[in-house]
């Protein structure tokens, strides 16, 4: 029994240089299209013809035309050419920064302000880049991030955390949001004085920002006893804005509520808040990332002033 005839192993690299004798007149304009030496496109012909068992080209007047048997293997062969520059062009893209997908997850206080600016940055000259975008609370953004779900996850006051990375993008205070009509509105600032006397919109303790305002109370020795006590710091300043009484939140809750209801004043003593970006242990940073990051960090710049 005759063993059967072993297929010929084709490299991409060989198609490459048929693809282009097909579309040059001479072995020479080939090899200029493909940056390679004029004896290589016609050693890889003779190679691909041994291979086949055909002949790809006949010399006539000085110049190689294909054979019947060529055209009817280019007809074959020509969707591979295009997949090849698509796939050059994609990863070009890619190693640009320029293509692919982001996974963005941030706690409201950013994702409501900082995000968003950053993101329509980032987007403005990426037509191929899609973004999946979510607002969470601080706990999912960390496990997303630490799993994988989340290529980048943004929040406040996280300085440290033994399963992902931190990184401090900017440093600011806690404020006041005060109605307009509130007898403290004129005041140069709010103090936990203030707050005592007049009524305050709270924090639970179980968030970051409540347990830091607690801080606040118990270094100066009063009593923390708000009149609405809430878990966000965006729902105070909407509840602050509704004339309700004094919040005291971070910077970018009261940015993004601020309204012609409510005005902004500092808050003593100071409550720092770190804004910062979280990303995976253990893996590289994609060039996406980096420019992503990089226009976070320009608006945030920008905010912080």
């Amino acid at each position: 029994m005759s063993e059967p005839e072993q297929k010929p192993e084709i490299s991409l690299r060989l198609l490459e240089i048929f693809g282009a004798m097909m579309r040059c007149e001479t072995t020479v304009e080939a090899a200029e299209q493909l940056g390679i030496s004029q004896p290589a496109v016609s050693n890889g012909i003779r190679q691909l013809e041994t291979q086949l068992g055909v002949t790809l080209f006949e010399r006539l007047h000085r110049r190689l035309e294909p054979t019947e048997e060529a055209l009817l293997l280019f007809e074959d062969v020509r969707p591979v050419f295009s997949m090849l520059r698509n796939f050059s062009a994609r990863a070009r893209s890619i190693r640009h920064g320029t293509s692919g997908r982001l996974r963005v997850m941030s706690t409201p206080p950013l994702g409501n302000t900082i995000g968003p600016t950053a993101l329509a940055r980032f987007l403005k000259d990426r037509p191929d880049v899609s973004v999946a975008y979510d607002v969470r609370r601080l706990e999912h953004v960390v496990d997303a991030v630490q799993s994988g779900a989340a290529d980048i996850g943004l929040g406040l006051a996280l300085e440290r955390h033994p399963s992902v990375n931190i990184e401090v993008l900017a440093r600011t205070h806690m404020v006041a949001v005060v109605p307009k009509a509130h007898a403290m509105a004129r005041r140069g600032e709010i103090t936990v004085g203030d707050l005592s006397e007049h009524g305050f919109i709270g924090l639970e303790a179980e968030s970051r920002m409540g347990q830091m305002l607690r801080d606040a109370f118990v270094r100066d020795e009063k009593s923390y006893m708000p009149r609405v006590e809430v878990r966000y710091c965006a729902t105070a300043a909407v509840l602050a804005g509704s004339g309700i009484g004094v919040a005291v939140v971070d910077p970018y809750s009261a940015a993004h509520q601020l309204s012609n209801s409510l005005v902004q004043l500092p808050f003593q003593p100071p409550c720092e808040v770190s804004a910062v970006l979280i990303t995976r242990k253990g893996v590289p940073r994609s060039r996406l990332l980096h420019g992503f990051i990089a226009e976070l960090k320009r608006t945030i710049t920008e905010f912080v002033g």
